[in-house]
Order: structure tokens, then C-alpha cells, then sequence
């Protein structure tokens, strides 16, 4: 008898779970039009799990994060991608960086593992507007990732943001406006910059044509 008792309070504890996630969704915003449902599932996969893993409810994360519970909870069902400074709020918040988010890839050859990234076995991450962030170098190295930023034409990181570490980047292709701070920069095709990773930034493509930034941050935080 105590066994079955206990079997349905866990039954309903689920329950209740569920409905209060089920709310959440249900008065959530209509997801960006830019989000293609169920294109790049991995991420919304990744963060769900992760905050499962740490016994976080959605309204936990979001007041963490300071984000909406709807919109989380649209980003963990790949309704919506994340902007950049969201995504380094819910990684910050689950106690990771956004490099554990990063996903995708075939798997690799053994004699290649930890040491090439060939260029169709990149993992990616694609935010909001379609920018797209591509790693460069091996999860979790030590001392430095490099990451390919692709940016479509008047897309941006709206909102500032930091973490840890020094970064330098080079623009590939296209132009790029960086914030450091209060300084403005506006960058073209050959300039390269480098900063404080922990002072507040944010970058936008003013061009008519695709933005490419080669960046590089040490030690491993972003």
C-alpha cells in the first residue's frame, strides 16, 4: 500500500511539472519568424537537458537568466533561436559557457580527434536573425577556441554583454561595428581588433552584404 501511495505522488508531481511547463508554453510570445521549427534542434535539446540535469524549473532559469519563462521555454522547443546575450545568460546560469552548446557534427576520425576540424565537421550554434557562430578549434581546449562568425546583412547583437578572458578578432569579409564599452569602432574587410572580453561589447553588420569575423578567445569562456 505505502508503495502505491508513493507511485502516485510521483505521478502527480510529474503531473504538475508538466502543466506548469505546459503554461509556460502556452503563454509564451509568438516565436521570431526568423526560427525555422526543428532546423538546428540540438541546442534547444542541449539547454533542456541541462537544466533537467540541474533539477531547474523553467521560471528558475528565466529569473536566472533574466528572461522570459516563454521564451525559454520557445528556445528549448526550437520555436525560436536565442540572441547571443541570451544564450551566454542561460549558459551562465546553468553553470557552463556557451561553448558546451555548440553541436552538430559527424563523427571524427580517431587519429583526428582533438587535433583537425575539417571544414564540413564544424560544430555550430545559430542564433536569432541567422547569425551563425562555427568552432574552430576542439571542445574544451585549454587555452584557446577560435570561432568563424557568419552575420547576414543588418544583423546584430543588440544587447551588450562579457565574459571571461581576452579576445581578438579579424574581419574575413564585409564590415563590422564593434562596442567595446563606450568606444565605437567601425571595421572593414583586413582590420582586426582585440579587448577585454569582460568589459561590455556588441557588434553589428551595417553592410549590404555578409559579414565574416575570425575570433579568438583565451582561455576558453565565451
Amino acid at each position: 500500500m505505502a508503495k502505491s501511495v508513493a507511485i502516485i505522488r510521483n505521478l502527480n508531481d510529474f503531473a504538475g511539472d508538466t502543466r506548469n511547463e505546459t503554461m509556460a508554453d502556452e503563454n509564451a510570445p509568438e516565436p521570431a519568424m526568423d526560427a525555422a521549427a526543428g532546423e538546428d534542434p540540438v541546442l534547444g535539446e542541449r539547454i533542456r537537458g541541462l537544466r533537467k540535469r540541474r533539477r531547474m524549473t523553467l521560471a528558475q532559469l528565466a529569473e536566472s537568466a533574466g528572461l522570459s519563462t516563454g521564451y525559454i521555454s520557445q528556445i528549448e522547443r526550437n520555436l525560436a533561436y536565442p540572441s547571443i546575450p541570451a544564450l551566454v545568460g542561460i549558459a551562465r546560469s546553468l553553470g557552463v559557457t556557451v561553448q558546451w552548446f555548440f553541436g552538430g557534427a559527424a563523427p571524427v576520425p580517431q587519429a583526428e580527434h582533438g587535433f583537425v576540424i575539417r571544414r564540413g565537421n564544424r560544430l555550430r550554434i545559430q542564433y536569432d536573425h541567422g547569425i551563425v557562430d562555427e568552432l574552430l578549434t576542439p571542445k574544451m581546449s585549454l587555452q584557446v577556441e577560435m570561432i568563424y562568425t557568419r552575420l547576414p546583412p543588418g544583423t546584430e547583437s543588440a544587447e551588450s554583454y562579457s565574459h571571461a578572458g581576452d579576445a581578438v578578432g579579424f574581419v574575413m569579409a564585409g564590415e563590422l561595428e564593434i562596442w567595446i564599452g563606450e568606444r565605437h569602432f567601425h571595421l572593414r574587410e583586413g582590420d582586426s581588433f582585440s579587448y577585454s572580453a569582460g568589459e561590455p561589447h556588441r557588434y553589428r553588420n551595417p553592410a549590404e552584404r555578409e559579414a565574416i569575423v575570425l575570433w579568438a578567445i583565451s582561455p576558453p569562456s565565451f
